[in-house]
């Protein structure tokens, strides 16, 4: 029988005030930073789950939507969203509150696709999840669109990995390249 476990099993907040080694020269906190913590959440969620050390495979789209100022608080929310045999999505989602107004903002939502490994770095099957309620059941399906549509976009990529034909089409009106010189 199937191991089973609940999104509520992945959960994970973690909350961290943005301080100025954090910024770039205008105040703003760095993506990289960012990106940073929300790989961290992400690990956190999937191991937690899993039960096993994990690893990420891909980022699905970082967007951000709005810029974080030195001073505020950071909140990051992560949980599973969908399962593979061995892989997880992770949805993290990142608010930033100024602690002295209250005002919070969305300053990003992202998927995080991690790997469970064992201890020889080998895949490991991950639980099946147990969903219970409609707003997990719709988070299921998006990741299950997201995943659908990465398969489709990477099974179209143009000129299929042949560099032959990808060269010849940037040569022809794209680019100006040295064929020879990225041949030898």
């Amino acid at each position: 029988m199937a191991n089973y476990k609940t999104v509520a099993s992945s959960e994970i907040t973690l909350s961290q005030l943005m301080l100025p080694s954090h910024s770039n020269f205008s105040g703003k906190i760095h993506g990289g930073y960012l990106l940073s913590l929300m790989d961290q959440i992400a690990f956190a969620s999937a191991s937690k789950f899993s039960g096993s050390y994990c690893v990420t495979a891909s980022v699905d789209r970082v967007d951000f939507l709005n810029p974080i100022e030195v001073g505020e608080l950071v909140t990051l929310k992560a949980s599973v969203n969908y399962v593979g045999n061995t892989s997880m999505m992770v949805g993290i989602r990142v608010d930033a509150q100024n602690i002295q107004t209250g005002l919070i903002k969305h300053c990003n939502s992202s998927y995080f696709t991690m790997i469970a490994k064992d201890e020889s770095g080998a895949t490991l099957q991950v639980p099946r999840l147990q969903l219970t309620s409609r707003e997990q059941v719709m988070r299921y399906l998006k990741a299950a669109e997201r995943i659908s549509a990465r398969k489709q976009r990477i099974a179209t990529e143009p000129f299929a990995g042949d560099l032959a034909k990808a060269l010849a089409f940037m040569a022809s009106d794209h680019a100006d390249v040295d064929v020879a010189a990225i041949k030898g």
